[in-house]
């Protein structure tokens, strides 16, 4: 299990899987579903943007805490999945929608909390805004490759191969790889996203306003726009839909 690396996040190989395969091990005596475990995953992950509405660094942190339980469940369904051979059709849409629900949860949640709910102030709505035009980014950015698969599956077509993924023409390659190399665009991801918002509570809190967040939530919805479009080219330009 710990081997696996297909789709695997840079948090689970770094350090979850030694935390989730313990946990695993006294799972699977249990009947506990790897279903049951998807639906927690979930609701930890939604769980993220009330979190996030705590003033102050406090609320950051839970807002991580909870991204991070997300993350450990995340490994340890399939890891009870594979060891009980409990596969399904519906566990597969679970992990889905929970990676949609998780990474749009921390983002609203962003917003909402730089809009300054609690504050004594008026509550300035735009970054409540911005904050879910950067959710609706990240999910559109998942479901430009997920409907990859559903196009291609109704018209009869096979599952992707990895090679398709490569854009036919140098100049979008040389692109992507540039994309891929500085890796910004994993900033609306749900996990990264969150240690960003720690990152900036910690920084407003010397401040003493919400500067820094209100900034963040400015370039978060910049970076989910542009890499909409950016991914949506990318698709067109590859083979994946031929």
């Amino acid at each position: 299990m710990k081997d696996r690396r297909s789709g695997e996040h840079w948090g689970g190989r770094l350090y979850m899987r030694e935390i989730s395969l313990r946990i695993t091990r006294l799972l699977v005596t249990t009947k506990v579903t790897p279903n049951q475990l998807t639906y927690v995953m979930t609701l930890a992950g939604v769980l993220a943007a009330p979190a996030l509405l705590v003033p102050g660094v406090w609320g950051a942190v839970l807002g991580v805490v909870m991204v991070q339980l997300y993350l450990l469940l995340d490994c340890v369904d399939g890891e009870v999945a594979r060891w009980k051979r409990q596969f399904s059709l519906s566990g597969v849409y679970l992990d889905r929608v929970g990676a949609y629900l998780c990474d749009a949860a921390v983002l609203v949640g962003f917003g909402l909390r730089a809009s300054d709910l609690w504050g004594t102030g008026r509550i300035d709505w735009l970054w409540a805004f911005l904050g879910t035009l950067a959710a609706l980014g990240a999910i559109l950015i998942k479901a430009e490759t997920d409907l990859v698969g559903v196009a291609r599956h109704q018209v009869g077509k096979p599952p992707v191969q990895e090679a398709a993924s490569e854009p036919r023409s140098s100049g979008m390659a040389l692109a992507r790889r540039a994309a891929a190399a500085l890796k910004f665009h994993r900033l609306v991801l749900g996990i990264e996203a969150s240690l960003l918002i720690l990152l900036l509570a910690v920084l407003d809190q010397v401040r003493g306003d919400l500067f820094f967040s209100r900034l963040g939530v400015a370039v978060l919805a910049g970076i989910a726009l542009l890499q909409t479009v950016l991914h949506l080219v990318s698709v067109l330009a590859s083979s994946r839909l031929r």
